[in-house]
C-alpha cells in the first residue's frame, strides 16, 4: 500500500511537470520562463536521483530520473526559443520588417 501511494504521487507530479513543458513547446513560447528554473531543477533530480539510489528507494530514482529528463526538455525549449527570438530580432533589424506581424 505504501508503494502504491508513492507511485500514484509520483505519477502525478511527472504529469504535471511533464503538462507544463508540453504547454511551452505547443505555444511556441518560453515567455516569462527563466531557464535557471530548470538548471535548478536539474540539479535537484540529479542529486535527489543519486541520492534516492544510495538509499535503495526505487520510486524517488524513477520520479526523480524522469525529472531530471523533463528538466533537459525543458531547458531546451527554452534555449530553442530564445535563439529563435533573436533570430527573428535580428532580422527585423536588417530588413525594417517586423517578422511577427508580417507572418513570417
Amino acid at each position: 500500500m505504501v508503494e502504491i501511494l508513492g507511485w500514484c504521487s509520483s505519477f502525478i507530479l511527472v504529469l504535471t511537470i511533464a503538462k507544463q513543458v508540453y504547454k511551452q513547446w505547443k505555444e511556441g513560447s518560453s515567455k516569462g520562463v527563466s531557464k535557471w528554473l530548470f538548471i535548478g531543477q536539474m540539479s535537484a533530480s540529479l542529486g535527489f536521483t543519486i541520492y534516492s539510489w544510495l538509499v535503495g528507494n526505487w520510486v524517488f530514482v524513477a520520479t526523480n530520473g524522469v525529472m531530471l529528463l523533463n528538466g533537459f526538455a525543458g531547458l531546451l525549449i527554452v534555449l530553442h526559443h530564445r535563439r529563435r527570438a533573436e533570430r527573428n530580432k535580428g532580422a527585423r533589424s536588417e530588413t525594417g520588417v517586423d517578422l511577427e506581424t508580417e507572418g513570417a
